[in-house]
């Protein structure tokens, strides 16, 4: 069935500080880090590249109802729907489904820190919280906050109108919005998706959270396996990745030209026991491993580096020396949702450029590859939760 129905990753869309679409990706991945360690000093972050949101989303109405993590993942959307040729094709988009895999909103910055301010002075703490929030915080606001918005956004611009699903859950939303669309184009219950997300990293609450989660690196950019001497710790980054799915056929018969194969994907959700990360990975790789040819594959690593779970990937990839490893997240910082679509994504534009980019680090984990790329391992190891797997090859 998976031969019969092979699922082409014909479209491609990517906005991360690394610039925007395919080309400044691909560059900007043999370059080194342009990580901000000053706008949200100590911590550091991958901030976007500024973006021409007319381009992708042309009337101003639309751009001012939407947060920026929205703006951001439909300009990705429509970048994907473009590489993929169907820009505009009402007939085309009508059947296209679409999987979105989102976070919950962003937070009204200058609200808060208003009623934090007031609160220092208010004589009945409870009373004045409960006026403020029912005067400052608008309806629209509050509207802004459903992760199923990007998805109708997605629709109402682009007008992609076949199914539609959102999925929330960090890292694990983007690797399962990917494993359902995959499913259901083996499956026969879809021809072609539109699949990915978006994250906006430069925001003063989400950085909070993750610091009193003791999740975060600060003061200086540290690549991903070089973490652990410090303690480990994640770089945010503000990313958005879309990807058309498509069935071979289909494609074909609309003369759409692939970048890649999806040929499978595992995912799991495992107690954080000792060890348990290295158990999951080597049982997902076995669902691959008979088909994977090391002398011509790499392994592509949304690796967030937050300890000990980075070593325990670590120490599956130990397991595994003759795969060529890189870690996105040196490059992008972590981007939590769109992570693993875009991974999957850098995966699909390696394989149409036949070769890998440069190793990034001198940890030893990562090496250089001279023999021609066909197939790329892309995982993903949640920061808190959540693991998945997939492979990506080539199109003779």
């Amino acid at each position: 069935m998976a031969d019969a129905r092979a699922v082409w990753i014909t479209g491609v869309g990517i906005v991360s500080c690394l610039g925007e679409g395919i080309e400044a990706h691909w560059e900007g991945l043999s370059k080194p880090s342009s990580a901000d360690t000053t706008a949200f000093a100590p911590y550091v972050v991958h901030r976007a590249v500024p973006v021409d949101f007319d381009k992708q989303i042309p009337k101003k109405g639309d751009q001012r109802q939407m947060e920026a993590w929205q703006r951001y993942g439909v300009y990705a959307a429509g970048l994907a729907l473009e590489s993929a040729g169907m820009k505009g094709n009402a007939d085309l988009l009508a059947h296209t489904d679409m999987i979105v895999a989102a976070g919950g909103g962003e937070r009204d910055q200058n609200v808060d820190i208003s009623v934090l301010a007031g609160l220092r002075t208010a004589n009945d703490r409870g009373a004045y919280l409960n006026q403020r929030l029912m005067s400052d915080l608008r309806p629209t606001l509050f509207l802004a906050q459903l992760a199923n918005l990007m998805a109708g956004n997605i629709s109402i611009v682009h007008g992609v109108t076949g199914s539609s699903r959102t999925f929330m859950g960090e890292e694990q939303a983007g690797v399962d919005a990917t494993r359902i669309a995959h499913a259901r184009i083996t499956a026969g219950q879809s021809e072609i998706a539109l699949v990915g997300g978006a994250y906006n990293a430069e925001r003063f609450e989400v950085i909070l959270y993750y610091v009193l989660a003791k999740c975060l690196t600060h003061d200086q950019h540290t690549r991903v396996w070089e973490r652990a001497a410090i303690g480990g710790g994640m770089e945010l980054g503000t990313l958005s990745a879309f990807l058309v799915l498509e069935e071979r056929q289909h494609a074909v018969k609309r003369g759409a030209k692939p970048f890649a194969r999806l040929t499978s994907i595992e995912s799991d959700c495992v107690k954080r026991t000792a060890g348990a990360i290295t158990g999951t990975l080597e049982r997902m790789w076995s669902g691959v491993a008979q088909r994977v040819k090391p002398e011509n594959a790499a392994l592509l690593s949304g690796a967030t580096g937050v300890e000990g779970v980075t070593a325990e990937e670590r120490a599956f990839l130990a397991q595994h020396p003759g795969l060529a490893v890189r870690a996105t997240g040196t490059h992008l910082g972590h981007g939590l949702e769109p992570q693993f679509p875009a991974n999957v994504a850098l995966a699909a534009v390696a394989l149409r450029h036949g070769h890998l980019f440069p190793p990034a680090d001198e940890s030893g984990v990562e090496r250089a590859m001279d023999a021609p790329l066909q197939q790329v391992v892309v995982t993903s190891i949640g920061h808190r939760r959540g693991e998945g797997l997939a492979l990506v090859e080539a199109v003779d």
